[in-house]
């Protein structure tokens, strides 16, 4: 018995999603049409797979050695495909996208929704999620990463880079007062981010050293893992918060937030596009970029003007 492409290309989403039904689901297909292309795929390969229960599906040692070896081949195969179909009768094809929560409800959204207009053969899934996501594992075609790229193995474009501020509510300031200087700050209450480890979110600019920043060591009552929600406890006054720009613009604006500290300079966050190696970049991914370029602007859409400072 022969494999065949759409057999390996089952196994691949059943080895992401974990379950038939899911697999079924997404692909739009039978739960029994996927179940048979496992089947007939083992039966071609001559080895077990997944080991069936009714309750779970596991995979074997063969499957989790084989979805290693063909997932950049497959890859490699659908995106050459779709390069030559691309320069025949233009950009199309499925374009999956993966990006931070807020960034994506804030900001990328929209521009997804213009780019989908654009490109009518485009047929696009998006996940935002806050926790890191393995973009060749998983199946994504671009990501959204902000801060430090910590997989050197994907190819990066930079679409910004966005300051970040602490801030805190004019409630807050009032009532507690605000730190002079950054030898202050870290006696302060305030609200962390759960991604990241307090030291690192928590760096400054270091004028003796451009090398080594300054780290403060905060302790906060509040530990959230997304940026919005920190955003809101901090309107609510319950603590300073440091946050990059694209989410804490509007409550500046609004003057639900003020800036804290306008003389020191946390580090900047870089914002990029990532996309999984590969030799032949797909017309989509590019185009896809390229809109993200251009709706992003230098600087950021969300810069703002300067801000009133408490106590000034």
């Amino acid at each position: 018995m022969k494999w065949r492409f759409d057999d390996l290309l089952t196994f691949l989403d059943v080895m992401e999603t974990g379950s038939i039904t899911a697999s079924a689901a997404r692909l739009n297909l039978s739960k029994s049409v996927v179940s048979k292309r496992i089947s007939d795929l083992e039966g071609a390969l001559g080895i077990e797979l997944f080991q069936r229960s009714p309750r779970r599906l596991l995979a074997s040692d063969h499957a989790r050695d084989f979805v290693e070896r063909i997932r950049p081949l497959v890859r490699e195969i659908v995106e050459a495909a779709e390069t030559v179909g691309e320069r025949h009768s233009g950009i199309r094809g499925s374009l999956r996208i993966a990006a931070p929560m807020s960034f994506g409800t804030l900001y990328l959204g929209r521009m997804i929704a213009d780019f989908a207009r654009q490109y009518p053969d485009v047929e696009i899934a998006v996940e935002f999620e806050d926790r890191m996501i393995d973009l060749v594992r998983d199946g994504y075609d671009v990501g959204i990463r902000i801060g430090i790229l910590k997989d050197s193995s994907l190819i990066a474009r930079k679409l910004c880079t966005d300051a970040r501020m602490i801030c805190c509510s004019p409630d807050f300031a009032a009532g507690n007062g605000v730190p002079n200087t950054l030898e202050e700050l870290s006696s302060f209450a305030c609200i962390d981010y759960s991604n990241v480890n307090t030291s690192q979110l928590w760096q400054f600019e270091n004028p003796a050293s451009s090398t080594e920043p300054i780290s403060v060591a905060m302790r906060g009552r509040i530990v959230a893992n997304n940026g919005e929600a920190m955003r809101d406890m901090a309107i609510a006054g319950l603590g300073l918060v440091l946050l990059p720009m694209f989410i804490a613009a509007e409550a500046l604006r609004a003057g639900t937030l003020i800036p804290v500290l306008p003389d020191a300079k946390p580090l900047p966050y870089n914002i990029y596009a990532v996309y999984p190696p590969t030799r032949h970049v797909s017309a989509k991914v590019r185009a896809f970029i390229d809109h993200l370029v251009r709706h992003i602007g230098d600087p950021p859409i969300w810069q703002l003007e300067p801000f009133k400072v408490f106590g000034r």
